[in-house]
């Protein structure tokens, strides 16, 4: 079963956020047939769209990093929520699909995702519950969830006692970094859990997880050591778990990478411990990337490995001036219910016409500074040539900031080619 075989149960329709108001429902099949033109104006903005160019190129580049490493890639799903672009992945030769809740595994699960890979502590009997549901209605399906306290052990336990469950869960064990999230902190701690998942009659350890990416500070020589460190850690408890015997299975799983440095730990993920190793990255941002914050790391990335080319943008988000109500100051049709705010404010990098002209780049004094829910504040200097200001009605794209807080905020989110045609379209299912 592919990723995208439960899609067609959610047509495309207006009851989605850009989508033609007196259009009839339509599959993803018939999406390209429409001939929707966004330099033209055929769709209500705003609008959050994906370049095709850029995701293809992105898919690829990332196969190749992680085939010319010996690496698998289990993408963080909760990215995008979106079984198109999940089975984009997949096809790829992505191993699994990442996971931050058992809810978003449940979805991936049932879009035929064949390996969930949920990167969090589940505890709560209501998530092992359907945890369990899941493995029942699909016995095939391989999943594992993190662990970094012996108190979780025993909640686990003490669940499948009450509710007489007779599976073993597979679990990866959590190492974390002081001040970040969550992960076991000493080494005391870590052989001690592993030893108590080792001797539970529900789990079994299949190998050991850890997170960098919020330590990125594109310092090289700081980044290098805090992404060592975390990895010597690493090497260490998984030598002594083979030592012990503590393992479940001949194959162990090292799994890190988020979408900022994950060339750092990408050196570290397939050791040589006497046993096969599956490398595991977890990246991703890498799908869509963005125009800001996961560009400068990028570009460190680039500098380490000696790149001319990396990720490219491919999510942008499309709105209309509509309002020039003071000189100096424009007003977008999108906010903060529209577009990604938590990490940068939205960057304006195209404007055209909106009857059919061609994009064009915005001034270098245009920039936006605020967003309240369906407007976004755009500031420009009025002493400018009057061809430099905003015009009422054009479109104006901007790059985004974070992908995972724009994804959110859509329901579908249509795929254009290089000249704004609609060619494809994703849902989401937040």
């Amino acid at each position: 079963m592919k990723a995208s075989t439960m899609h067609s149960q959610r047509p495309f329709g207006p009851h989605l956020k850009g989508f033609p108001t007196g259009q009839e429902p339509i599959p993803r099949e018939q999406i390209a047939q429409q001939d929707w033109r966004l330099l033209r104006g055929d769709l209500a903005l705003p609008l959050a769209v994906i370049k095709q160019s850029a995701l293809r190129h992105n898919l690829h580049w990332m196969r190749d990093f992680c085939a010319q490493r010996g690496l698998s890639i289990a993408p963080h799903g909760k990215t995008s929520m979106s079984p198109e672009l999940w089975q984009m992945q997949l096809d790829a030769g992505a191993w699994g699909i990442s996971f931050a809740t058992v809810f978003q595994a449940a979805v991936g699960a049932r879009h035929g995702v064949p390996v969930l890979l949920i990167a969090n502590q589940v505890i709560q009997r209501a998530e092992l519950d359907a945890l369990a549901l899941l493995y029942a209605e699909q016995p095939a399906l391989r999943s594992m969830f993190l662990v970094d306290a012996t108190g979780q052990v025993d909640a686990i336990e003490a669940w499948a006692t009450a509710r007489g469950f007779q599976g073993r869960f597979e679990v990866l064990l959590e190492l974390g970094i002081a001040g970040q999230r969550s992960g076991c902190r000493t080494a005391d701690e870590a052989r001690q859990i592993a030893q108590r998942i080792a001797a539970s009659p529900v789990l079994r350890l299949a190998g050991i997880e850890c997170y960098e990416g919020t330590t990125a500070t594109c310092d090289h020589t700081r980044d290098r050591t805090t992404v060592h460190d975390l990895m010597d850690r690493v090497d260490a408890v998984a030598r002594e778990a083979i030592a012990q015997g503590w393992f479940a299975h001949e194959e162990i799983i090292l799994s890190a990478g988020g979408s900022a440095i994950f060339d750092l730990v990408a050196e570290r993920l397939t050791p040589d411990l006497g046993r096969p190793v599956r490398g595991v990255l977890r990246s991703g941002c890498y799908l869509t990337h963005d125009h800001q914050r996961y560009t400068r790391y990028l570009c460190c990335v680039a500098e380490r490995l000696n790149l001319r080319e990396t990720l490219k943008p491919a999510l942008e988000v499309l709105a209309c001036v509509q309002s020039r109500p003071e000189p100096g100051l424009a007003l977008l049709s999108m906010g903060r219910r529209d577009v990604s705010h938590d990490l940068d404010l939205p960057l304006p990098i195209w404007r055209s016409d909106g009857q059919g002209g061609a994009p064009r780049s915005v001034p270098a004094h245009w920039r936006i500074d605020a967003l309240n829910d369906q407007h976004a504040y755009l500031r420009y200097d009025a002493s400018a040539p009057e061809e430099e200001w905003p015009v009422l009605g054009e479109t104006v794209a901007s790059g985004i900031s974070h992908p995972c807080t724009t994804f959110d905020k859509w329901r579908w989110m249509p795929v254009v080619d290089d000249a704004y045609r609609v060619v494809d379209a994703v849902t989401t299912w937040f």
